[in-house]
């Protein structure tokens, strides 16, 4: 038998609408590799191709295997004592609502559910009820959602899987106008306006990085000031994105070719945010090319 190289894999199951893919999409921002309705019996070979897959190995599997796979459902448990038996860390995770919750998300999702055939949702939901009351028992972690709010479920599910959150990420980055608009960006910043390095023979062929071009641009008033009202403005915003449960945040700063201005004020930004946040990834994308004009 070949040698599974995946040490972890979180099987997700319980109601249909209790939050099975909200959780199988946390898993997944967090590292792990996702799998949506799988037959049971076909995950010990999916998790043999997966021993070659960097994140899968690093962080683990998180598969969802519920009613919807009928019959096939009867399979889990020997699957599960399967991969025991190859020494892979499996926890069985139930997630659980009430009548009333559930209910409550199909109406507002208008989706149907997937045993109410010329039956009502709420007949579907007590069927389904019997019919994974085995799986229930034979849980590791039963994880009720109905009344979380998504920052609240994130905060339960990694703390019953003790599972470490990816710290948050802030990307900053410069570029240049005459290059194009980055599409990726949460926050575009145009700092066009500000006093022009390029005009001074001694500085044009510099970049932003260079001190030299820094402390001229800090000679100027408008510079400090619009500078400190990003900071201020990012410093409120981005706690409230994080408590969205986002993972990053993406902060493009422009200039005309993206050598100078924008470049120092990508650093300026990182030299404060660097000192409380964990994770904030720079990047100059337009500093090597044709200096603005």
């Amino acid at each position: 038998m070949v040698t599974l190289e995946v040490q972890r894999c979180i099987i997700i199951t319980g109601m249909s609408g209790g939050g099975k893919s909200t959780v199988l999409h946390l898993l997944e921002d967090n590292g792990m590799y996702p799998i949506d309705n799988i037959p049971p019996t076909l995950l010990p070979q999916l998790l043999t191709v997966l021993s070659k897959h960097e994140a899968a190995i690093k962080n683990g599997v998180a598969a969802v295997v519920d009613v919807r796979g009928d019959n096939l459902l009867k399979d889990l448990f020997y699957v599960i004592d399967v991969l025991r038996g190859e020494k892979i860390e499996i926890t069985l995770l139930f997630l659980e609502a009430s009548d009333e919750t559930l209910l409550s998300r199909y109406e507002m999702t208008k989706r149907k559910h997937p045993l109410a055939v010329n039956i009502s949702v709420l007949d579907a939901i007590k069927e389904e009820r019997t019919k994974i009351a085995p799986v229930l028992e034979r849980a590791d972690i039963i994880l009720d959602t109905s009344n979380l709010t998504l920052p609240e479920l994130r905060e339960k599910l990694f703390a019953c899987l003790s599972i470490e959150k990816e710290p948050f990420t802030i990307l900053l980055s410069s570029f240049g106008f005459k290059y194009g608009i980055p599409l990726d960006c949460d926050f575009l910043f145009d700092v066009r306006f500000l006093p022009n390095p390029y005009y001074d023979e001694f500085l044009r062929p510099l970049s932003g990085k260079d001190e030299r071009v820094k402390s001229y641009l800090m000679t100027f008033n408008e510079v400090e000031e619009f500078t400190n009202y990003i900071i201020s403005m990012l410093e409120y915003v981005l706690p409230l994105y994080r408590n969205t449960c986002k993972q990053q945040i993406s902060v493009a700063v422009g200039c005309t070719g993206g050598r100078h201005r924008s470049v120092a004020i990508v650093d300026l930004l990182w030299e404060h945010f660097n000192k409380s946040y964990e994770r904030i990834i720079v990047r100059h994308r337009d500093i090597e090319k044709e200096q603005e004009s």
